[in-house]
């Protein structure tokens, strides 16, 4: 029986320490279950609009060969600029996932290359590429380098012969290798994968959960 106190001062130790335990992992991970990194992905150099300067920002990792990006970019991404990108309040950024292989390499490098050859474009070359993905079969071979001259003739001022000179030489290999690394060191599972600032959601098409991710950010901030 003289035990019996150190006994429930146990108890009661370890059930303390199973609280904390559990409020720290809740913490780790948000109510909508989204993931809580580190840091941010450095968006110095990625296609990038709106406010650079302000405290919240929220990157895209997309494949252009993928059907979900499309849907998002019909979906979600117009009420995002809208909300958010027009109105000054946060900056946004795209960067690339090769997960359906060398189609999406290859339009990878040509976005870059639009980018860098002409930036004020770039936003409509992705929209019209993402336009082009077909309906159905899309494992089918689409991403082409007659595709690419033909989606940047139509949205671009860039001189055609240049860009299939960039893409023949590979010229912005380095960047989308750079992108490569920001999609292993994040963790990104799936396409479109939607960080804000360092949260990525867990349901990228719930346009509430964003939305009450941003509007915290900026109350934070």
């Amino acid at each position: 029986m003289k035990n019996k106190p150190f006994r429930i001062a146990m108890i009661v130790a370890l059930l303390l320490f199973a609280v904390v335990t559990t409020i720290v992992l809740l913490n780790q991970n948000d109510q909508a279950g989204n993931t809580k990194s580190e840091g941010y992905p450095p968006i110095e150099g990625q296609p990038t609009m709106g406010n650079t300067e302000s405290a919240v920002q929220v990157v895209e990792f997309g494949d252009f060969k993928c059907p979900s990006c499309k849907a998002w970019g019909e979906m979600v991404y117009p009420q995002l600029i809208s909300d958010y990108v027009e109105t000054d309040k946060i900056s946004f950024s795209y960067i690339n996932v090769l997960f359906h292989g060398k189609e999406s390499e290859l339009a990878a490098l040509a976005a870059e290359s639009v980018y860098k050859l002409d930036p004020d474009s770039y936003w409509d070359f992705q929209k019209k590429l993402y336009e082009e993905q077909p309906v159905e079969d899309h494992d089918a071979e689409w991403i082409t380098i007659d595709k690419l001259l033909e989606v940047a003739g139509q949205t671009t001022e860039v001189d055609l012969d240049e860009l299939e000179n960039e893409l023949t030489e590979r010229t912005m290999q380095d960047e989308v290798d750079l992108d490569a690394e920001l999609v292993d060191e994040f963790a990104v599972q799936f396409t479109p994968s939607i960080m804000v600032n360092g949260t990525m959601l867990d349901d990228p098409f719930d346009y509430e959960a964003i939305k009450s991710l941003i509007d915290q950010e900026l109350e934070g901030n």
